[in-house]
């Protein structure tokens, strides 16, 4: 079952050059699509870095679905699973490059000028700052001016997106920020160990009760109306409390197959670092390419 909110817009491909500074984005959930679409918008060449089965629950707007689908457009912009071979090409023509490269070994080869940690795995996975010329984290893990150059707060709230460049972003609270008045309850987790079918569709209105999955043998139902925000992939198996799916409360069906405002403003924060960063490394006109002052 396809639960892909469609992107009721066109897309394009605008080329770019070989030249244009290459940002590389570990993890291509829907925060770290929200970075790439910014970087990809200021010019940049972009790949992106996957697990086999990207555990991705806002399927709709993640650069994650092109590792199921093969390709996969988020708010006008393409991405294309590709390989070690094919991703400078597909990046050249303008499109978000998709690489099944969990330990990100492609860094060597590719040598990008900006590398950002957006796995959201709460804790560093190996990222250093000899990645990149530029070397962002999003969240909790990570230390300013140690294992990266900056971090990006992704905590709800008033530090949403601020530029740490010294020290590290607030502890996970382990709870959900509040999205229409709905923190936890709007998490849809599985009930036991066993593989997801999905008896809903991305963006589908339901009610409160109302069946939106099967794990195993059990059903997970809607806790209240409002729209299915999220849905892991179909067929997936999964352990017991992961979480598999999102309820929003606001009911916009129109809210799925957008990027949220907390991708968005990682997004616009991830961009403003590497500016602030490069120029203070002489780094200029980068959305042409590195060049010395």
């Amino acid at each position: 079952m396809s639960r892909c909110f469609p992107w009721n817009g066109r897309w394009s491909t605008k080329p770019r050059s070989s030249e244009a500074p290459l940002a590389l984005v570990k993890g291509a959930g829907d925060l770290a699509t929200g970075v790439a679409l910014s970087l990809h918008r200021a010019g940049f060449r972009i790949v992106m870095t996957e697990i086999p089965q990207p555990l991705a629950i806002r399927l709709s707007v993640a650069f994650a679905q092109a590792v199921y689908q093969g390709s996969h457009v988020v708010e006008g912009v393409r991405a294309e699973r590709t390989d070690p071979q094919g991703w400078r090409t597909a990046a050249e023509r303008g499109s978000v490059a998709v690489l099944v490269d969990p330990q990100a070994s492609i860094l060597g080869v590719a040598q990008p000028l900006v590398v950002v940690d957006a796995i959201m795995a709460k804790r560093n996975t190996g990222t250093s700052r000899r990645a990149g010329t530029i070397v962002l984290g999003l969240g909790p893990g990570f230390s300013a001016g140690v294992d990266v150059d900056a971090v990006i707060e992704t905590q709800r709230g008033h530090e949403l997106g601020r530029i740490i460049r010294e020290g590290s972003a607030r502890t996970d609270s382990g709870v959900p920020g509040e999205i229409g008045g709905r923190g936890s309850e709007r998490v849809l987790r599985a009930p036991a160990d066993g593989m997801v079918v999905a008896l809903k569709q991305i963006g589908a209105l339901v009610r409160e009760g109302e069946p939106v999955a099967r794990v195993g043998e059990l059903t997970v139902n809607a806790p209240f109306d409002g729209c299915l925000r999220g849905l892991i992939h179909d067929g997936l198996v999964v352990s017991r409390g992961i979480k598999i799916g999102d309820v929003d409360p606001r009911g916009q069906s129109q809210y799925a197959g957008t990027v949220s405002d907390k991708a968005r403003a990682l997004g616009r924060a991830a961009l403003e670092a590497v500016l602030e960063i490069g120029r203070e490394r002489g780094l200029v006109g980068l959305a042409a390419g590195p060049r010395k002052r």
